[in-house]
């Protein structure tokens, strides 16, 4: 399957590529002595990379066949002349509204994650998916054997780089040295992929440094464009949407993906290692790598707590991470808004990482008024993608529409100048994107990067339910809690391919991020609860969008989310503010702050368990289990849908 060697070509000219008073870079020509022909490596030093790193690098350049080698050191200068390069190019654009920001506009057939096109390869299928009932189809991840993951690798592969760079990322995942850390090293032919995993993660060569021998997370990327094209790229955005395929190979730790150039299929280390691979890492070793956010709040008087939050992408864990408090003398800090490493330390405390460095958040619905700190953190450094751009130089995205004078003339993320709403088109993709660093966001906590975690003292399930779903409620304990994630279920969001309203099954929020069998992930969860040596921590769900007969929002949300938060931290105190239900313990009557709301609520409404409804919905999760995990769902879990079921009978 391997080329033995590359096609003449001359070194780019890098210096006729940079803009004015931006620095050059120091480049070094080099030509590898492994059998590998005029590949010129125009900044690095590979011979100074571990024989491991090196091998690998040169392994798949002569797979891929680029005419120049690149190994990034994630230096300032090196990011101002990727940001100019691609300028010169037209892939970016220079949004001189703000400090150091860029607006690049994809390709319209390349906007999503493509859960369908995104495999496991393991050589037992059951390793990888459960085994659905027949005639079902299953949807809990993807598997494709080895040898149909070669046949694909070999129809797209080889000659894939040709007349393009190959990009070397050292990145780590989580604090760089951190015993919760983890270390890969990407491929990459898209200079955008460079500069935004530098934003995501910790990137450059202090990684080198701390790797030494220790073993990586292999990371293949490629846009799958050689040059020269047979045609001009749309957007001048290289990719293949025909022959994208996003595969893992968890024996190899691989991970290879090709033909789009877009977020989470290109941004490697983001689901595909800190969530597919990272779960596997995580079950292998005993920890727990999942879809969630981490936030520290501290109460009036000055104790403070942290939470993990589990929600399906787009459904408000960027807005919850930096949420603003309205209950006065309480504090919100973020930890982190997407991915959540954790292990139980030697005392059986649970501890997490944000193994991210940035946020790659969605950008429509965002603002002043949901979140003013996302705002505040996107002024500067920031790459934004799809959204639309305004006439002096800034963006604009549904849900900013009071923020911007009405005389700011908009071009939308298709090129349509003289944007307004009338056209019936959105003026940004609803999955548009920033890219920002962490640090930026003013509200970070002290300890996000604690390289021993911050303790955990809750978890929280929750998803978009607009009927019968109360607005928070408690696990009765540690199994039951499992039982809740595994079967949460949220409207379809705009972040996947998934189009419409539907209430999809997504349980713990990780339904397109499972590296491995479903069922055994929740005897993963499960093993912890007999371990009579740990601190659990408590479990809840809750429900922000429960909606009423009018269509109207039971719930302000945004802010004053703060209140759902108090209540969590009391009741992992002790306080004696719950009251059993069939589905959990709601808050009792008065025992959620409401003083000072924004708008007066129907809490009865709010907390109401329709019966009916919870009656229909343990159908619906028993069909759901039947169909999809047949085999291998635990006799526990399922005790748990009786018991709920039964529960909700006697109501």
């Amino acid at each position: 399957m391997l080329a033995t060697s590359l096609k003449e070509s001359a070194p780019i000219d890098y210096g006729s590529l940079l803009v004015k008073n931006v620095p050059q870079l120091s480049l070094k020509s080099q030509v590898l002595q492994s059998g590998i022909r005029n590949l010129s490596v125009v900044h690095g030093d590979l011979s100074r990379l571990n024989e491991s790193v090196r091998s690998y690098i040169e392994e798949k350049a002569r797979l891929c066949q680029p005419d120049n080698l690149h190994i990034c050191d994630g230096s300032e200068s090196e990011n101002d002349y990727l940001l100019n390069l691609m300028m010169k190019q037209g892939m970016v654009t220079p949004l001189p509204k703000y400090e150091n920001c860029w607006l690049a506009r994809t390709d319209p057939a390349d906007v999503a994650r493509v859960e369908s096109l995104t495999f496991m390869s393991t050589p037992n299928k059951s390793d990888t998916v459960p085994t659905p009932k027949e005639g079902i189809k299953g949807t809990l991840g993807n598997w494709l054997s080895p040898s149909d993951m070669e046949k694909a690798f070999g129809e797209r592969f080889p000659g894939c780089m040709k007349g393009r760079t190959m990009y070397v990322i050292p990145f780590s995942m989580g604090p760089i040295g951190s015993p919760l850390s983890k270390i890969g090293i990407q491929l990459t032919d898209s200079p955008y992929v460079v500069a935004c995993m530098r934003i995501m993660t910790r990137m450059g060569a202090t990684v080198l440094k701390v790797l030494g021998n220790d073993e990586f997370v292999k990371c293949l990327h490629s846009v799958g464009q050689p040059l020269p094209t047979k045609k001009p790229p749309i957007n001048n955005w290289p990719c293949n949407p025909q022959k994208t395929i996003i595969a893992h190979i968890p024996d190899n730790s691989e991970i290879c993906s090709f033909g789009s150039g877009y977020g989470g299929n290109s941004l490697l280390g983001k689901k595909c290692f800190a969530l597919r691979i990272g779960s596997i890492l995580a079950k292998r070793e005993g920890w727990l790598a999942e879809h969630m956010l981490i936030l520290g709040i501290t109460n009036p008087q000055g104790v403070k707590k942290y939470i993990v939050a589990a929600f399906p992408s787009a459904c408000g864990k960027t807005n919850l991470a930096m949420l603003t408090p309205t209950l006065p003398g309480y504090k919100v800090e973020c930890v982190g808004d997407d991915i959540c490493w954790m292990r139980f330390d030697e005392n059986g405390q649970l501890r997490a990482i944000n193994p991210e460095y940035g946020f790659f958040g969605v950008a429509p619905g965002t603002s002043m008024k949901t979140n003013p700190n996302a705002m505040l953190t996107i002024q500067k450094n920031t790459v934004f993608t799809n959204v639309a751009e305004t006439h002096d130089g800034g963006v604009f995205w549904e849900g900013l529409e009071e923020e911007t004078p009405s005389n700011v003339k908009i071009t939308s993320w298709l090129g349509m100048e003289n944007w307004t709403p009338e056209v019936g088109k959105p003026s940004a993709h609803p999955n548009s994107r920033f890219c920002a660093p962490a640090k930026q966001c003013p509200i970070m906590d002290p300890a996000w990067e604690d390289p021993k975690g911050v303790p955990v003292s809750a978890i929280v399930f929750g998803g978009r339910r607009p009927k019968g779903v109360p607005l928070i409620y408690e696990a009765f304990n540690w199994r039951h809690g499992v039982f809740i994630g595994a079967a949460m279920r949220s409207e379809a969001t705009a972040a996947a391919e998934h189009k419409g309203k539907v209430i999809m099954h997504d349980p713990f929020a990780m339904r397109p991020f499972f590296g491995y069998n479903f069922g055994n992930y929740l005897n993963h969860w499960l093993s912890f609860g007999s371990n009579q040596g740990l601190k659990l921590p408590r479990i809840f769900h809750v429900n922000w969008f429960r909606k009423d007969e009018n269509n109207k929002f039971l719930w302000p949300g945004f802010g004053e989310n703060s209140r759902v938060l108090d209540w969590i931290c009391r009741r992992v105190d002790g306080e004696d503010i719950g009251q059993k239900t069939a589905i959990g313990y709601i808050p009792k009557e008065g025992t959620m702050n409401f003083s000072g709301l924004s708008e007066s609520v129907d809490a009865k409404a709010l907390f109401s368990i329709p019966k009916e409804f919870w009656l229909q919905e343990c159908k619906e999760v028993e069909k759901y289990f039947s169909e999809q995990v047949p085999h291998d769902l635990p006799k526990e879990i399922k005790e748990e849908l009786n018991l709920l079921e039964e529960r909700v009978k006697n109501m």
